[in-house]
């Protein structure tokens, strides 16, 4: 954009814009995927890793900051709103394994089918043609499990055609090839998973349990020494040592959701983990970024100024998740460890506040929408070094104190 307003020091601004995703879409090109109901064979034939060709022009899509790639996962729960989804919930878990801690995020959306899971684990690949929805290019959940960590196990439970499908998706590993379980037909449980596939090659391997008893019993496709092969490859990649605990993830899931748990954490330069769950009980935050404000060192000013909601965005999850998006949810809460997260705008806290109507002053004809903007002074100005426009698209913040 050009011409864009200049904003004062100390002067926040709220922008809400809307892309026209059509314009998007056709830059990138119209790619159709076949889809196959057919379950892959066992005998001596690993089914590659899906790339569907918009990754090739989304691949921009990938995260320096882990807040930011945090919330991609939340965006995918938010998304999950049309189909019945009323939270998420974002929380710490323990992995008794290696003795580590993991992330995991739990919706109770529609969940996912075998196809559809299959689809998702796919590069580049995205059902979302809603304008509403945030996702679009199908690249969301890959990098942002890519950036929190080396590993993520994917848990999901959706109801088709009546019957309940239940599925276990760990996806690839960043340093080693993929290995995934996959593509039933209902009523069937699916594991996928990642981890070192022979030959150092991308692959997938399906390993389904029939659930329409009272108890899962496997479907073997090639021999038993096959399946236990395949089972026992998930039991020493994932976080957990038994079929029966595999199984007992989908408890907390309920009779559709999707659960997510990101292991293998990644570390900062000096061998810590970069996510913080130990200054904060009830808030998850970025070590580094939490350190530069140590507030031990600060003077009951500066505490007072490094306290304000500005600052503490930059490095508590709690914080940012707050002002993530701009119109507030009626029927849907964001649960971080278990206490639900206060929606914020910080349009509402401005002094001499106004809504000023921005038309981008493009070429000649162009037909460019115009953006209602509320710009204004924090309460705290001029004491308070921080200005510039808060972006928001869709509803969803993606610029914070942008200087324009």
């Amino acid at each position: 954009m050009s011409a864009i307003p200049k904003t004062e020091k100390n002067g926040i601004a709220v922008v809400d814009i809307d892309i026209d995703d059509d314009d998007i879409d056709a830059a990138a090109g119209d790619y159709i995927v076949g889809s196959s109901s057919k379950p892959p064979s066992f005998q001596g034939h690993l089914d590659h890793a899906r790339v569907h060709p918009k990754f090739l022009h989304t691949n921009a899509t990938s995260h320096k900051w882990a807040f930011g790639a945090i919330a991609e996962l939340v965006d995918n729960a938010v998304d999950e709103i049309q189909n019945g989804a009323t939270y998420v919930k974002v929380d710490r878990v323990h992995i008794i394994k290696d003795n580590s801690p993991a992330l995991s995020f739990l919706d109770n959306g529609g969940g996912m089918s075998p196809e559809s899971l299959r689809k998702c684990m796919s590069l580049g690949y995205s059902s979302k043609k809603s304008k509403t929805t945030i996702g679009q290019y199908g690249n969301g959940f890959k990098t942002s499990t890519m950036r929190l960590g080396a590993d993520a196990i994917v848990f999901s439970r959706a109801t088709c055609s009546g019957k309940l499908e239940r599925l276990l998706d760990p996806r690839f590993r960043l340093h080693r090839d993929t290995i995934s379980l996959c593509q039933p037909s209902a009523p069937r449980f699916t594991v996928l998973l990642s981890g070192r596939a022979k030959n150092h090659r991308s692959s997938t391997i399906p390993i389904d349990f029939d659930i329409s008893g009272h108890w899962a019993e496997p479907i073997i496709y090639g021999s038993q020494d096959d399946w236990s092969a395949h089972l026992k490859t998930i039991l020493e990649w994932s976080p957990f040592t038994s079929k029966e605990e595999l199984m007992l993830q989908f408890d907390d899931i309920g009779l559709h959701g999707t659960k997510v748990v990101i292991y293998n954490l990644w570390l900062n330069d000096e061998g810590i983990y970069e996510l913080s769950f130990d200054d904060d009980a009830e808030d998850i935050r970025l070590r580094d970024e939490a350190n530069q404000g140590d507030m031990k060192k600060l003077h009951k000013k500066a505490v007072q100024l490094q306290s304000h909601i500005s600052y503490r965005m930059r490095y508590s999850l709690r914080a940012y998740v707050s002002m993530l998006y701009l119109k507030k949810f009626s029927n849907f809460q964001i649960i971080l460890r278990g206490k639900p997260v206060d929606q914020f705008n910080i349009a509402d806290e401005l002094n001499y506040s106004q809504i000023v109507s921005y038309r981008p002053q493009l070429a000649m004809g162009s037909n460019e929408a115009a953006v209602l903007t509320t710009i204004g002074f924090i309460k705290e100005a001029p004491n308070l070094n921080v200005s510039g426009f808060n972006v928001y698209h869709k509803n969803r913040l993606i610029k914070i104190s942008e200087k324009l």
